[in-house]
C-alpha cells in the first residue's frame, strides 16, 4: 500500500534533491510529488511504497518527516484532460461530507487523495 508522507525543510537549493537522492541510495521509487513553497519553508508531499523504509533513509540524510498519511490512489479517469473533471471529481467528494486535505498527481497516470475520511471518499467516487 501507498503512503503520503509529508516533508518540511527549509526553501534553498539542494534541499529538493537531497530529499530524491537520500530515497533513490536507498532504493526507493518515488510515485508522486507534490511540493510547494511559503515564506521559506518547502513542504513535500511525496507517495511510497514502503513508508517505513523511506522515513529510515529520508532520516539517515537529516531530513525529517512531519507526517504520515493513508491516501486513496486511483486511476484517473478516461477523461482526464476535458475541463471540469477535476471539479466533477471533488464535487462528489464534497457532497459525500468529505474534506480533501491533499491532492496531487503521481506516476502511472494516478490520482493521490487524502481526506478526513477515505472510505467515504473511496465511496463517492467509485474507486
Amino acid at each position: 500500500m501507498s503512503t503520503d508522507l509529508r516533508v518540511t525543510m527549509d526553501d534553498q537549493p539542494g534541499g529538493l534533491a537531497d530529499l530524491g537522492e537520500a530515497l533513490g541510495a536507498a532504493g526507493i521509487n518515488i510515485q508522486g510529488l507534490c511540493g510547494v513553497t511559503h515564506q521559506g519553508i518547502g513542504i513535500i508531499h511525496i507517495l511510497v511504497e514502503d513508508a517505513a523504509a523511506a522515513r529510515q533513509a529520508l532520516d539517515g540524510a537529516g531530513i525529517k518527516v512531519e507526517g504520515e498519511s493513508e491516501v486513496i490512489v486511483g486511476e484517473l479517469p478516461q477523461d482526464v484532460d476535458k475541463p471540469g473533471t477535476m471539479g466533477a471529481m471533488a464535487r462528489k467528494v464534497a457532497d459525500a461530507g468529505v474534506n480533501v486535505s491533499v491532492a496531487y498527481l503521481a506516476t502511472g497516470n494516478r490520482v493521490v487523495i487524502g481526506t478526513s475520511d477515505n472510505a467515504k471518499a473511496k465511496d463517492a467516487l467509485a474507486l
